[in-house]
């Protein structure tokens, strides 16, 4: 995510805490973070799918995922 983006995210938070948003502002927000949250997601699951278990007799095995994710 760009660094304007997450500036702006920081800058409503802080302007909601000190006196309130607008409605613009309000959804502005939801959606940047909404975009956050998927861009961070995303990345976490390629670091995952990525990560190697080494057992102490030097085998490697990749991540399993598991059997039933949880629902987003």
């Amino acid at each position: 995510m760009e660094r304007k983006k997450i500036e702006r995210i920081n800058e409503l938070a802080r302007k909601k805490k000190a006196g309130g948003l607008t409605e613009e502002e309000s959804a502005e927000q939801a959606a940047l973070r909404h975009e956050y949250l998927a861009e961070f997601r995303e990345n976490m699951k390629a670091m995952l799918d990525n990560t190697v278990i080494q057992e102490p007799d030097g085998t490697r095995h990749a991540l399993k995922q598991k059997d039933n994710p949880p629902v987003q």
